[in-house]
């Protein structure tokens, strides 16, 4: 892969959001700096990143293709708000004991889990 200084601006870019960006997010970013850069640079680039396993892409279930660090990260899951679609980051030691206690329970050889549960924040709740 050839690193050019928009590919490494991107990366960069990502490691330093801390939320869950999305490549529009990036492309505005990164457009202040390199005005020429094309939206596809950038998919490809996020492309890049995910199969290098250095992020995933996470679906919080309105559409919008997200992305989210996996270097020097904790397994952790999601809380979203229907709402005003907060994202809050969850860690549980009963939640990581759970898919482990399933897959042994049915035989089943689990590769991948995730946990985004959906409802209504405290914020939104007060609102109401």
């Amino acid at each position: 892969m050839l690193l050019s200084h928009q590919r490494e601006e991107i990366f960069d870019t990502f490691m330093k959001t801390r939320n869950h960006p999305t490549v529009d997010f990036l492309y505005d970013v990164i457009r202040k700096k390199y005005p020429k850069i094309g939206l596809a640079t950038v998919y490809r680039t996020m492309r890049i990143i995910c199969d290098a396993d250095l992020a995933r892409k996470v679906d919080f279930g309105d559409g919008v293709r997200r992305f989210e660090h996996k270097f020097k990260r904790h397994k952790h899951h999601h809380l979203i708000c229907t709402k005003c679609g907060r994202i809050i980051e969850v860690k549980s030691p009963e939640i990581e004991r759970l898919p482990k206690k399933l897959a042994s329970q049915h035989d089943f050889s689990a590769t991948k889990n995730t946990m985004e549960i959906f409802g209504i924040c405290s914020s939104c709740q007060s609102n109401t």
